[in-house]
């Protein structure tokens, strides 16, 4: 299992290149990243979810997994939330609720599980992620929502999000054994790789209208540790004790391992932007978050495979 520094540059030149195309094209072509967060929002990513979904085939055991992280994410977000909303602003406390939930799991990690994990354990990590997924545009959503509108409108702002339809529609199918048209499946491979590609270029674009004055220290610190020191405890217990209660395969192992030292996800530009909060000083968090994972994961992930009896 290749867990150099070196297997990780390449996707990491791939995202960090995403980012500088965002903040060229907000420099030079006066690009406003709103509407685009809008457009992944409600329209790229629930076609990505549902794609996955469909390709995925859920399973009982797959749901499982999906639905554990689902709960695990809002568990850990409402704790942050209540720790946090009487020793920062608003803004920011819906800010860090939302993302101690969540992580880069599909932009940066996505592409490193496909280095270190077979097929099925690739599976695995997609349904783990999916999970993150659905957390951050429902629960997550809506504690972000929350540090701006009251709780009325936060929910209504939620019933509108498509993502949660397309994820009910794709049960639906697959309860019912409907198969999608390969013609039709392949018309939607185009949207993996755009929310991707948009995902990474709205940090750009907002790091362009950054100033000086949006860097927060304690933020940003709050931000890294939430990240990089209890996602990662918190993962690291979870596998112990799977391995405690059941037999856990190495790829699962893996795969949770993996979700819990990816940066911070992008995603929580893309919520900040569509909803008017604080969307500079998250661009900061993340770009700090993702330049350090780098460094940071091939060191985690070789501590708790150790740990674990994997390594």
């Amino acid at each position: 299992m290749d867990l150099a520094p070196g297997a990780l540059v390449g996707p990491l030149l791939m995202l960090l290149s995403y980012v500088g195309l965002g903040w060229l094209a907000a420099q030079r072509l006066k690009l406003d990243p709103r509407p685009i967060a809008t457009l992944l929002v409600y329209l790229i990513a629930p076609f990505t979810i549902f794609r996955a979904l469909m390709n995925g085939g859920p399973t009982p055991d797959y749901l499982l997994l999906t639905l554990a992280l689902f709960i695990l994410a809002s568990l850990m977000a409402l704790v942050v939330q209540r720790i946090t909303r009487h020793r920062f602003g608003e803004q920011e406390a819906a800010l860090l609720a939302f993302s101690s939930g969540t992580g880069n799991t599909g932009y940066f990690g996505l592409p490193i599980a496909l280095i270190l994990l077979p097929p099925e354990g690739v599976t695995l990590y997609l349904f783990c992620m999916l999970g993150i997924n659905i957390y951050e545009f429902t629960v997550g959503f809506y504690l972000s929502a929350r540090g701006r509108f009251s709780v009325r409108e936060s929910l209504i702002k939620i019933s509108r999000l498509p993502l949660i339809y397309a994820f009910l529609f794709a049960l639906l199918l697959s309860a019912l054994e409907i198969t999608i048209p390969a013609a039709a499946m392949n018309s939607l491979a185009v949207f993996p790789a755009t929310y991707t590609l948009l995902g990474m270029m709205i940090i750009g674009m907002t790091l362009s209208q950054v100033t000086l004055s949006a860097w927060d220290t304690r933020f940003v610190a709050a931000c890294l540790g939430l990240r990089y020191l209890m996602w990662p405890l918190v993962m690291l217990v979870a596998v112990l004790i799977l391995q405690w209660v059941t037999p856990l395969s190495s790829e699962l192992a893996l795969a949770l391992l993996l979700i819990g030292v990816v940066p911070m996800a992008a995603n929580v530009v893309v919520v900040a932007m569509e909803l008017g909060i604080q969307p500079q000083k998250g661009a900061l968090a993340v770009l700090v978050t993702t330049l350090l994972a780098p460094l940071l994961i091939p060191l985690y992930l070789g501590l708790m495979l150790h740990l674990t009896g994997l390594g």
